[in-house]
């Protein structure tokens, strides 16, 4: 579609850093971290953020930049038709990450109007286990949930760039930031909280596995939106060069800085309570009521919490949609604000359909499993471990070798010591970014 650009440069930022920052960071980065022993984790993470996600995060700014193109389109405009099966891939990527994010987010929206009534903190911790399994379980709660996000996301991306996305995330973004900081103030004044912080940035790479670091990989590629074309279909609403490398350091900042925000304002709580840090993916919904029940205005902080969690997970899923969405109406140029609505109505009701047996992965489909995991587990171990490095390692690949020097050159060398990394940059996803990705992907299966 025509006039798609963003108004300005911290709207571009804040609304791709809303994209990486969201389930990732608040949600699954948590639980993951706990269950993979803590502090090492947390550092592979962050190893594995700047030296191989920065780079794809740059590569993939670069094609949606300079083609100017959303993800079906970006490659062919660039004279590489062939290599359009990436973008293709990025898509159906995006389409099946929204179709379980959006069942998380369905759970997020009912937990803050659970917050909102006071009644959560009043709940013992086997009580809010019973009520994260009601919840959980109800095909209603999972479902209607999970449409009433997925609704709200669509309104958002249907306002188009400016008017919804870049103006939602310019007003979420701020707000997660300023309430993370209020919560993190409060979970470190907890009695015993020492405990948590060592658990979180202490390493003990006795508690690693194989597991644990393509867990690593994966997370630090679901934290940054790589490998879905997020990111390309952003930056190709850039309207001038010169932005990459500094947006790209921000938003790569900003999500570590929010990943350990999560991590300062959850684990000196658990550990405050006694609780299990390796709770799993119940960790926010069970553990979390439990710590603010035991602290002095505790219900506002719970409601403050569950409400940032909900601007970040829909910041998420709005890049999500767009991803989606733009690529199927930026085939045409004439495409219409009646084309966008269309495509966004019919794209929002397929990732509802399609996401039914994932929202039911908790109740009556539970006994529907394959080597012991549900349909849920499955689609994230796919998307996150799977689908997502493979996309980062097609667009590292494609930006070291087939992008005209010249002009990656052009849009990067804002200054002589940016021009003096980018050797580094090219070496990175030409050489060191894949061939890690692919150990990581082959290494379980050739060791499991």
């Amino acid at each position: 579609m025509k006039g798609n650009a963003w108004a300005s440069k911290i709207g571009f930022i804040l609304a791709a850093a809303g994209s990486a920052i969201g389930l990732g960071a608040i949600w699954k980065f948590p639980y993951t971290t706990g269950t993979n022993g803590g502090g090492a984790f947390l550092l592979l993470f962050l190893v594995f953020t700047l030296l191989l996600g920065l780079p794809v995060l740059i590569a993939e700014f670069l094609i949606g930049r300079i083609s100017g193109k959303t993800a079906l389109r970006a490659f062919s405009e660039l004279g590489h038709k062939k290599f359009t099966f990436i973008g293709v891939l990025g898509v159906v990527t995006c389409f099946l990450l929204l179709s379980f994010y959006s069942v998380i987010g369905g759970w997020v929206l009912i937990y803050t109007l659970l917050g909102f009534s006071g009644n959560l903190t009043s709940l013992t911790s086997e009580q809010l286990g019973e009520l994260f399994g009601t919840i959980s379980a109800s095909p209603l709660y999972a479902i209607v949930g999970q449409v009433v996000f997925l609704i709200i996301t669509g309104l958002i991306v249907l306002r188009g760039v400016q008017s919804g996305i870049e103006k939602m995330s310019k007003i979420m973004m701020p707000l997660l930031f300023l309430c993370f900081i209020i919560l993190v103030g409060r979970s470190l004044t907890l009695e015993g909280a020492g405990a948590g912080v060592r658990f979180f940035i202490e390493p003990d790479f006795s508690a690693l596995n194989r597991t644990s670091v393509l867990s690593a990989l994966g997370q630090a590629f679901f934290s940054l939106s790589l490998g879905v074309s997020a990111m390309l279909t952003y930056a190709s609403y850039m309207k001038e060069r010169g932005q990459i490398n500094r947006s790209a350091g921000w938003i790569v900042s900003l999500n570590i800085v929010v990943s350990l925000l999560a991590g300062l304002a959850i684990f000196p709580a658990v550990f405050a309570s006694g609780l299990d840090p390796a709770e799993g993916p119940s960790l926010l919904f069970i553990v979390l009521p439990t710590v603010f029940s035991q602290v002095q205005f505790g219900s506002v902080f719970l409601t403050l919490f569950f409400l940032l969690f909900a601007f970040a997970s829909i910041t998420s899923s709005i890049a999500m949609l767009e991803v989606v969405v733009s690529a199927l109406t930026d085939r045409k140029d004439e495409a219409t604000a009646q084309d966008k609505k269309r495509v966004t109505l019919i794209i929002t009701t397929l990732v509802a359909l399609v996401g039914v047996p994932s929202a039911l992965s908790f109740g009556i489909a539970s006994d529907v499993t394959w080597l012991g995991q549900t349909v849920f587990d499955w689609m994230d171990f796919l998307v996150s471990n799977i689908l997502m490095p493979i996309g980062a390692l097609l667009i590292s690949i494609f930006a070291g070798f087939k992008l005209d020097r010249a002009i990656v050159e052009r849009e990067l060398a804002t200054g002589p010591m940016v021009k003096r990394l980018i050797p580094f940059w090219r070496f990175s996803v030409c050489y060191l970014s894949p061939l890690a990705i692919l150990i990581i992907l082959i290494w379980p299966l050739l060791f499991s």
